[in-house]
């Protein structure tokens, strides 16, 4: 038996480059995954999201999915380049028409829009002027991209996320050089998520200066699997927290704490930029909500020097940095994204944020699944990931029972979508999508989905 509270937010999420197509209609300008999307061989088939899922001209019929299955809150990313198609300057109307009726359609189903300003698409004109995440004037950008965000779609838009996971961005997109703009580098992945956090603290010190008549909430949302010890050694206890630190820290530090972890101040150097009292005043207590991103955990221990190297998904950052080697349990079962399932590690994860930032109010903003899904008979039972979401869920529950303040969940994703560099090779979603028809077949997992928000808003709910 669960305990939710009353007010608890069952959601379900998708991003803008992933799901809209439409990636040159009605004056849209291209993004860094569109111009990464042409280069040969980045993306998995050399697939892109030119189409995806065409929610652009479908969102009416995706909409009307949310309602029947029950979701009360909806994320979603708004495309910059849609926007300001030079990333600044004039903006395209036609764009700011596609979301004010994206919203109204939401707001008419008694769905509540939670919207993302960055998800990793940045407008390609920026870039190519070098005025992209390594330069400092992109948080002036990006002031001007969520004013116009706030002043056109606020009144009707009450909950607000500056970024979608900053460290994917800087690390596989400026250190490992697999998602775009595809640099590879031990020193600007730091350059980059310094001038992000900028970028956020700006956004919402406009928004609580000029908007508080909206009335409406801002936050960040970071991504974070859980570093268990492997086992009690304090040398391998050591390497867990400062795993943890490099992944979420990172980013979590200077707005909760102030600065960033002293950890990654002692071997970083001068590869760590420096904020300024003014930047740290911004930064602190610049989120409403820690927003958290949760997929997976895996066991840390200290760095053996004779060890191979790991990757850069499973590593959570620049290796040589952390000295921190990771390992999964060959008996934890794994998805086909070969991410290990295991739902303690979500309880562990949240338990450590409330920990160390004072309990704030969590809102899960993506946890789930890929597997290969088939249609059968016009259904798809997707056993496995029915079972990933009721054991995550039960996880979330432990921990509300522990006293962390967990207040929302959003199941990634909606829809099966672009995945990026693994292109349309990996299915999140909890709605098949036939990616030669593009129609819509609800899995089971949506389908399960429905009953628990029913119970939920029954007060009987029971996983």
């Amino acid at each position: 038996m669960t305990n939710f509270p009353n007010d608890f937010i069952w959601g379900s999420a998708t991003s803008s480059y992933q799901i809209e197509g439409a990636h040159d209609k009605d004056g849209k300008g291209p993004s860094i995954w569109d111009k990464f999307c042409k280069t040969p061989g980045n993306v998995l088939n050399n697939d892109n999201g030119n189409i995806a899922i065409d929610h652009y001209h479908r969102f009416k019929e995706d909409i009307a999915l949310l309602k029947k299955q029950g979701f009360t809150a909806y994320r979603f990313s708004i495309s910059w380049a849609r926007i300001l198609p030079n990333g600044k300057g004039q903006v395209n109307e036609k764009g700011i028409e596609f979301y004010n009726k994206l919203i109204d359609e939401l707001l008419a189903n008694d769905i509540q829009p939670w919207v993302t300003l960055y998800h990793w698409d940045l407008p390609q004109a920026l870039y190519e002027s070098k005025e992209d995440w390594l330069n400092p004037v992109i948080s002036d950008h990006f002031e001007e991209y969520a004013t116009i965000c706030f002043d056109r779609f606020g009144d009707r838009v009450k909950h607000w996320i500056t970024l979608n996971e900053p460290w994917v961005a800087a690390i596989l997109g400026y250190g490992q050089g697999v998602f775009a703009p595809g640099h590879i580098s031990n020193s600007e992945p730091y350059l980059a998520a310094h001038h992000m956090l900028i970028a956020h603290a700006k956004a919402v010190n406009i928004y609580k200066s000029y908007f508080k008549s909206q009335h409406g909430t801002i936050g960040i949302t970071n991504n974070c699997d859980w570093r268990e010890p492997i086992d009690q050694q304090p040398k391998n206890i050591e390497a867990a927290e400062r795993a943890l630190l490099f992944f979420l820290g990172w980013f979590a530090d200077p707005i909760w704490l102030g600065d960033y972890p002293q950890v990654m101040k002692d071997r970083l150097g001068d590869r760590l930029p420096v904020f300024t009292k003014s930047e740290k005043v911004l930064l602190k207590d610049s989120s409403d909500f820690f927003g958290l991103n949760h997929y997976t955990t895996m066991y840390a221990a200290e760095q053996d020097e004779d060890a191979e190297e790991v990757s850069a998904y499973g590593n959570g950052g620049l290796s040589e940095d952390q000295d921190v080697q990771l390992s999964q349990d060959p008996k934890w079962p794994l998805t086909d994204f070969n991410w290990a399932v295991v739902p303690w590690g979500c309880t562990k994860m949240l338990q450590w944020i409330a920990d160390r930032y004072d309990n704030p109010n969590i809102i899960i903003t993506e946890n789930g699944c890929a597997y290969h899904d088939e249609v059968q008979n016009g259904e798809v039972h997707d056993e496995r990931r029915v079972e990933f979401y009721k054991s995550y869920i039960e996880a979330c529950d432990d921990a509300i029972q522990n006293g962390v303040s967990l207040k929302g969940y959003f199941a990634w994703s909606m829809f099966d979508n672009f995945e990026w560099a693994s292109g349309y090779s990996q299915r999140f979603g909890i709605n098949y999508i036939d990616y030669d028809t593009l129609e819509r077949i609800p899995k089971d997992s949506a389908k399960w989905f429905t009953k628990i928000i029913k119970k939920h808003q029954e007060k009987a709910i029971t996983i």
